[in-house]
């Protein structure tokens, strides 16, 4: 697939190469693509473009931005133009501009209405999907943890966007658990939280979560 990224820090490179691993092609999109010549030399068949380029690109997008600027980015993609009808992938969190409390993040939403959910509301020909929200960018692409698969927990509105993400998700070594509608997003987003206090007050950043049913 095209694989239309949103983003320039290190979730969405590491989401980059590791797509380009398993074939696929990928643009960031990004407002200064200045920032990613080192970047680029060592991934010569990425693309680097500005996020309406990124948007237009991809055949799928993903969101993987600082959740304060999703929206605007969101905007200067032109996304009711160049994402809609595209399913895209929001790996974003509500994460405040403050410090963490004894190790929990704060958010800038509450557990009535998520991140995920605004920018559903004011991107509506959008097919959002949330995933990748729930791990450290290490761990995105291949995860090998003693314990096996880890589980990606993921909602959105569509189906069929739920379908394709949950494709990709095994492709690069995850289980999915679809949790259903976006207002599900309210329990997913809050996830960031919990995986990031054991880093934050142990340093242990080399974990994941997985969900166990019965066989």
């Amino acid at each position: 697939m095209k694989i239309g990224i949103l983003g320039s820090g290190d979730v969405a490179q590491t989401l980059a190469a590791g797509f380009l691993t398993h074939g696929h092609e990928v643009m960031l999109g990004t407002r200064d693509p200045a920032k990613l010549n080192d970047w680029s030399a060592q991934h010569p068949k990425a693309r680097v473009g500005s996020f309406a380029d990124s948007a237009a690109f991809g055949e799928i997008g993903v969101l993987a931005v600082k959740g304060g600027a999703a929206d605007a980015v969101l905007k200067a993609a032109d996304a009711g133009r160049h994402l809609a009808g595209k399913v895209l992938i929001d790996a974003t969190n509500p994460i405040a501009d403050a410090p963490p409390d004894n190790g929990v993040l704060r958010f800038f939403t509450t557990l009535d209405d998520a991140l995920m959910e605004r920018l559903q509301r004011a991107h509506p020909a959008v097919k959002f999907v949330k995933a990748f929200n729930s791990v450290g960018a290490a761990l995105m692409i291949d995860p090998q943890l003693p314990g096996g698969r880890p589980t990606m927990f993921i909602c959105g509105d569509d189906a069929g966007a739920k379908a394709t993400v949950t494709t990709l998700l095994a492709e690069v070594g995850w289980d999915s658990a679809d949790m259903g509608v976006a207002a599900a997003a309210r329990a997913i987003e809050p996830l960031c939280m919990l995986w990031c206090i054991p880093g934050f007050l142990r340093n242990d950043w080399v974990h994941a979560f997985k969900l166990v049913s019965p066989a």
